[in-house]
């Protein structure tokens, strides 16, 4: 799915991934009607989830975002673009210049926007074709050819909007060298990597999973001795299960499967627009470039009324949803607006990097996963750190190019920046500004024999992870560190089933009563 090409503001489907600018109007325009059962602020994923849900269920939804592009926290960006919003995601005009003044029923109280990305840090240059670049804020990550991710995509429709590509391979850093992940008993045996007692154990392993996912055992199966797993054993953490399996450090942390992992064309950016153009269809209501300044709250109940736009129009709403990078200062709100129960916070940091090369990081493989499982760069490394390589058949770069996203969850910033620039260091010949090499060994002293690719720009920085829920206003999730979308989901789930119990979440319907033209102008709201 292409974004089209309308640029006006309540065009649903304005020109996005590739806006070169973060601008916002100094004029807006007026909104009617004025009063929705949902105001959705932000067209990440998860707001876009929840805008198409309450769409399907019938509900009338207005959906804003203060970009002049969709997808918010989970949008894919130009080089450019995306060096604009990390550096300037917390400037826009969300305290509006209009004085907020209280009725006799109701008080407004403003609403900012905290800093969601920090220790940004650029290397190289652009390439000279950088616009044809899409990078996604959310890498790396993939989704499940079985998943739930796709159940949604086909039960809401939003499968008619998305185009996917496999990944070739998965490969795993394991004492100072990339080793190819097997996904085949063949490969298991082809393996040179593996001890002849590992090759046993690992093909015992699968077995035992095999057998256990198939609905009953034949015969045969049986005397071959494929067993399915205890009760006991399915309650158990993974990591526990294969620990109490006795297998070796290595086979623990191997995973992949050749076709098991997608990706979505024009990267991952089109996963929310392809859900706004299912709540476009119900009749959801969109405009960009419009900012959100504060919240309407009833002085009676506490209960929230709707917002107030940055043009000072005020718009009403018994539900409002809100990307988390927007805060309502505590002290501001009164004690009955709070629910004790809802309102959760949980912070960590993911630190992540996107880096731009002209050779693959595996031979003739276009797209790659990579695992550097913790203690592989060096003894003091506490966390996985994620790398996804894509290329230009996931048409998010130019022919002769490579994009390669790496992630890892982190208590502390500066040690999350230091494991991202150990697995950079361990992937690419990296050099500095006098086009000197830095190093060509891998961060544990084992020298790498491959030739690796030349690194030509690279951009590292770490994202807060925070939620938070207050009754009748509601937080989304941030992009987590997962390669998958599935507590994401979870969570947005709970948050649509916590506003609307009595409504389902995408309830089946056939796929054809979604599907729409791609002329935005015959489903402009």
């Amino acid at each position: 799915m292409e974004a089209a090409g309308a640029s006006d503001e309540t065009s649903p489907f304005p020109s996005s991934t590739t806006s070169s600018s973060i601008s916002h109007p100094t004029q807006y325009p007026t909104i009617d009607p004025t009063t929705f059962d949902l105001i959705v602020c932000g067209t990440g994923l998860p707001e876009s989830l929840i805008s198409a849900a309450a769409a399907a269920a019938a509900k009338s939804v207005l959906h804003l975002d203060p970009n002049p592009f969709y997808g918010s926290h989970f949008s894919s960006l130009s080089p450019s673009s995306l060096v604009s919003f990390l550096n300037s995601s917390d400037d826009h005009p969300s305290t509006a210049p209009h004085a907020v003044e209280d009725s006799d029923d109701h008080a407004s109280f403003y609403l900012r926007r905290r800093p969601v990305y920090s220790q940004v840090e650029t290397s190289g240059s652009f390439p000279e074709s950088s616009h044809g670049f899409l990078l996604d804020l959310v890498g790396p990550r993939v989704i499940y050819c079985a998943d739930s991710m796709v159940d949604l995509l086909t039960r809401s429709g939003a499968s008619n909007h998305v185009e996917f590509k496999s990944v070739d391979a998965t490969l795993m850093y394991w004492e100072g060298k990339l080793c190819l992940v097997p996904d085949s008993r063949e490969a298991i045996f082809r393996d040179r990597t593996l001890s002849l007692g590992e090759k046993s154990q690992m093909t015992k392993f699968l077995r035992l999973i095999q057998g256990h996912i198939a609905s009953e055992p034949s015969v045969e199966e049986v005397k071959e001795g494929i067993l399915r797993i205890p009760a006991e054993d399915l309650e158990r953490p993974f990591t526990d299960f294969l620990q109490n399996k006795r297998l070796p450090p290595k086979i623990k942390a191997f995973s992949n499967a050749v076709g098991a992992f997608i990706y979505p064309m024009y990267g991952h950016g089109e996963l929310p627009q392809a859900f706004c153009r299912c709540a476009a269809v119900k009749g959801a209501l969109y405009v960009l470039r419009m900012p959100v300044s504060a919240i309407i709250v009833d002085k009676e109940t506490g209960g929230c009324k709707g917002i107030k736009l940055a043009s000072g129009q005020d718009i009403f709403s018994q539900q409002v949803v809100l990307d988390s990078s927007f805060e309502v200062p505590s002290s501001m709100l009164p004690s009955n607006i709070v629910d004790k129960k809802l309102n959760s916070y949980s912070s960590y940091k993911v630190a992540r990097g996107v880096c731009i090369t002209t050779s693959s990081i595996l031979p003739d493989s276009s797209n790659v996963l990579v695992i550097f499982p913790p203690k592989s760069l060096y003894p003091e490394q506490l966390t996985t750190v994620q790398v996804l390589q894509l290329s230009k058949n996931v048409a998010n770069c130019p022919p002769g190019w490579f994009v390669v996203h790496l992630s890892t969850p982190c208590n502390d910033a500066i040690l999350g920046k230091e494991y991202i620039k150990a697995a950079i260091n361990a992937l690419f010949l990296v050099t500095d500004d006098d086009g000197l090499e830095i190093s060509n060994s891998s961060p544990n002293g084992s020298h790498i024999e491959e030739q690796k690719p030349a690194l030509r720009w690279c951009i590292i920085y770490v994202q807060e992870q925070k939620q938070a829920s207050f009754g009748s206003l509601c937080s989304c999730p941030m992009p987590d560190e997962s390669l998958d979308y599935k507590f994401i989901l979870e969570a947005t789930k709970k948050l649509f089933t916590t506003m609307y119990p009595e409504d389902d979440f995408f309830p089946a319907s056939k796929a054809s009563d979604d599907s729409v033209e791609e002329n935005p102008e015959e489903i402009e709201s």
